[in-house]
C-alpha cells in the first residue's frame, strides 16, 4: 500500500512539472501584444496538454478515493490525446508556410478524432476502442478501432516530424541548435508511443502526455528562446533567393549558418558552405582578391566590440571581373550579438556607368554649350530680322531719292527748296538706318559676350563679400542718376565660397538690377532690395523691385524665349541670356515671382558644397 501511494505521489509530481509549464506557457503567449498564428497554434496545443494532465491527475487523485473507474476519465483525457496530433500537424505546417489559410478540406482532418471520442465515449457498449482498460498499457487491451485511431495519430504525427525536420535541416543546417530542438521535440513523443505499443518499454497512460510535452517544450525553446520562428520561415527565404545582393550569415563562433542562393551564384560557389568556419572559407577561397583574410578578421572584431555599426569595403574581384560593395553589420537581440550579417552588392554595372560618365563628361559639357548657343542664334534671327528688313526698306527708299535727285539736277522747275526737302527725306531714312543699326550693334554686343561666356570654361572660387563689392561699384552711377536705392540684405557670412566666374554673375546680377530700374518707368526714390541667403544648402540671391510685374503670359515664356516688357526699347536677351550662363556655369536655377502692379523678385539659386 505505502509503494503504491509513493508511486502516486510521484506521478503526480512528475504530471504537476509539464501542467504548470503549460500553464505558464499559456499566460506568457497570451500576454504577446501581436500575436500571429504561430503564437495562437501554440497556446491551443498547450490548452490541450493542461487538460490532458487535469484529467490524469484527477484520475490519480479520484479514482482511488471515490472507487470510480479510470476510464472515465480518459473520457475527458482523451479529448485532448485526440485532437493534440491534429494541432500539431497544423504547428508544422503553419511553421514551414509562415502563414496558412484554414479550408473546407482541412476541416476533414477533424473528422477521425471525433469519431475517436464518440466511438471511446460509447465503448460499453461494443468495446471497439478498449476491450480491457488499465493504467498500464501492457495490461491493456486494446479493440480494432483502437488501431484505426492510432494509425490516423502516427500518421499525422510522421508528417509533422518530417515537415519540421526537413525544413530545419534545409534552413538552418543539420547541425544547428534549432534544428537539434527540432528533431528532439519531433521524435520523443514518436518513438516513446512506438516503442511502448511495440513492447519495447513499458508504458503508462501518462508517458503519452509527458513525451507531448518535451516535443512541444523543443519547439518552444527553438521558436521563443533561439527566435527560430520569428524568421518568417518558408516566405522569407523564398524572398531573399530572389533579391539582387547575395549575403551570408557567421554565427559566434564564426561558422556560415545562413546565406542566400543570390551569394552562391554572384560568387559562383558550388561547393558546401554551411556550418564551415569562415575563416577557413576566406583563406581557401578562389575569391582572395575580393575579401582578405586581414580586412575581414580586423572587420568582425569591429563588429564584436560594436555590434550595432555597419562597416563597408568596396572591392574588386580580378578573377570573376566584377566591383563589389561589403557591408558587414552585427545581428543583435537583446543586446546580445548573435552573429554578423555579410552582405554582397555587386556594383560593376554602377562603376562601369561611373567611368562612362567620366569619360563623356567633356562630350556632355560640350554639347549643353553647342545647345546653349543654338538656342541664342535662333532668338537673334529672330531679334535681327525685323531691323534687317527695316534698313533694307530705307535703302530702297534712299535709291528711289537718289534717282529724283539725279533727274532733277537739269530741270530749270525744280527749285533750291525741292533740294532741300529731298536731303530732307534723304537724313529721315538715315536717322532710321542709324537706329536699326544701333539697335543691332546692340544685339550683337551682347551676344559676343555671352557667346564668349559660353565657349571658356573657367572655374574659380570668390566669396559672397567679393561678388557683392562688385555689383555694388558697377550699378553705383546707374543707380544714382535714376535715383533709386539698392538695399543690401546679408543673410549668410561674406566669406561664404561660390565656384565659377565672378564676372558671368555680377553681368547675370547687374542686368536684373538694371530691368528693376527700369520696372519703375524713370519714377526716382524707389526701391530694390537685394539679398543673400542659404535655404536647403543653396546660396539664394534675391533681387526684388515693386514696379509695374510682368503679365503671367510672358512670365511663363520668361527662360523658354527671348521675350520683353519693354517692346522696342528691349530685346529679351538680358534675360534669356541670365538663365542660360546659371544654368551652364553654376549649375543653378532662375525662379522668378511677378505680379502686375505689385512688382517682380528673381531668385538666382545656387548650390553650395
Amino acid at each position: 500500500m505505502d509503494n503504491i501511494v509513493s508511486m502516486n505521489i510521484s506521478t503526480l509530481i512528475l504530471l504537476l512539472i509539464p501542467l504548470l509549464f503549460s500553464i505558464f506557457m499559456i499566460v506568457s503567449l497570451l500576454h504577446v501584444k501581436k500575436k500571429n498564428q504561430l503564437h495562437t497554434i501554440f497556446i491551443i496545443v498547450f490548452i490541450l496538454l493542461a487538460l490532458w494532465f487535469i484529467g490524469l491527475i484527477a484520475q490519480i487523485i479520484l479514482s482511488n478515493k471515490f472507487n470510480i473507474d479510470p476510464i472515465y476519465f480518459e473520457y475527458f483525457i482523451y479529448v485532448s490525446a485526440c485532437f493534440t496530433p491534429v494541432m500539431i500537424f497544423f504547428l508544422a505546417k503553419i511553421f514551414t508556410h509562415t502563414k496558412i489559410n484554414i479550408k473546407r478540406l482541412d476541416l476533414l482532418l477533424f473528422v477521425v478524432p471525433i469519431l475517436s471520442l464518440i466511438v471511446l465515449w460509447t465503448n460499453d457498449y461494443h468495446h471497439l476502442f478498449y476491450k480491457y482498460y488499465s493504467i498500464s498499457m501492457e495490461y491493456s487491451e486494446f479493440g480494432p478501432y483502437m488501431f484505426v485511431h492510432s494509425f490516423y495519430s502516427y500518421a499525422l504525427m510522421i508528417i509533422a516530424c518530417i515537415m519540421l525536420i526537413k525544413y530545419s535541416i534545409q534552413n538552418s543546417g543539420f547541425f544547428s541548435k534549432q534544428s537539434i530542438l527540432i528533431f528532439i521535440g519531433a521524435l520523443t513523443p514518436l518513438l516513446v508511443n512506438m516503442a511502448g505499443y511495440a513492447g519495447i518499454i513499458s508504458l503508462s497512460v501518462y508517458s503519452t502526455p509527458i513525451s507531448f510535452t518535451i516535443g512541444i517544450l523543443c519547439f518552444a525553446l527553438s521558436a521563443f528562446k533561439l527566435q527560430f520562428f520569428n524568421t518568417t520561415p518558408i516566405a522569407l527565404q523564398k524572398i531573399v533567393d530572389r533579391i539582387s545582393d547575395g549575403y551570408i550569415i557567421v554565427n559566434e563562433d564564426n561558422r556560415i549558418i545562413d546565406f542566400n542562393l543570390t551569394f552562391l551564384t554572384m560568387l559562383n560557389i558550388h561547393s558546401k558552405i554551411r556550418n564551415k568556419d569562415f575563416y577557413e572559407f576566406v583563406k581557401n577561397s578562389p575569391r582572395k582578391s575580393l575579401v582578405t583574410f586581414s580586412s575581414i578578421e580586423k572587420t568582425f572584431q569591429q563588429i564584436k566590440e560594436k555590434p550595432e555599426q555597419t562597416i563597408v569595403l568596396d572591392q574588386f574581384d580580378s578573377t570573376l571581373n566584377k566591383y563589389f560593395s561589403i557591408e558587414i553589420s552585427g545581428i543583435v537581440s537583446n543586446k546580445n550579438l548573435l552573429g554578423i550579417l555579410i552582405l554582397f552588392k555587386d556594383t560593376t554595372q554602377h562603376m562601369h556607368d561611373l567611368q562612362t560618365i567620366s569619360d563623356n563628361q567633356e562630350t556632355l559639357m560640350e554639347k549643353e554649350r553647342l545647345a546653349s548657343l543654338g538656342q541664342l542664334i535662333g532668338g537673334i534671327a529672330h531679334n535681327l530680322k525685323t531691323p534687317i528688313m527695316s534698313i533694307s526698306g530705307a535703302a530702297e527708299g534712299l535709291t528711289d531719292l537718289i534717282k529724283e535727285y539725279d533727274s532733277s539736277i537739269d530741270d530749270p522747275e525744280v527749285n533750291s527748296q525741292d533740294h532741300h526737302d529731298i536731303a530732307k527725306d534723304m537724313s529721315t531714312w538715315i536717322a532710321k538706318i542709324k537706329t536699326h543699326t544701333e539697335y543691332m550693334s546692340d544685339v550683337i554686343t551682347a551676344v559676343k559676350g555671352q557667346a564668349v561666356t559660353l565657349s571658356n570654361e573657367s572655374d574659380i572660387s570668390f566669396t559672397v563679400g567679393e561678388l557683392l563689392k562688385r555689383v555694388n561699384i558697377l550699378m553705383k552711377h546707374e543707380l544714382k542718376n535714376a535715383i533709386i536705392y539698392l538695399n543690401i540684405s546679408l543673410k549668410t557670412n561674406e566669406d561664404a565660397i561660390i565656384h565659377g566666374d565672378v564676372n558671368s554673375l555680377v553681368q547675370v546680377i547687374n542686368n536684373m538690377i538694371s530691368n528693376s530700374i527700369q520696372a519703375y518707368g524713370g519714377k526716382p526714390e524707389e526701391n530694390i532690395d537685394l539679398i543673400v541667403e542659404i535655404e536647403n544648402n543653396n546660396l539664394v540671391i534675391s533681387i526684388k523691385d515693386y514696379g509695374t510685374g510682368m503679365p503671367k503670359s510672358v512670365k511663363d515664356k520668361l527662360f523658354k524665349e527671348m521675350i520683353t516688357t519693354k517692346g522696342k526699347n528691349g530685346t529679351g536677351l538680358g534675360l534669356y541670356m541670365s538663365y542660360s550662363t546659371i544654368r551652364a556655369h553654376f549649375n543653378g536655377n532662375i525662379a522668378v515671382d511677378s505680379e502686375e502692379g505689385k512688382g517682380t523678385t528673381f531668385r538666382i539659386i545656387l548650390p553650395i558644397s
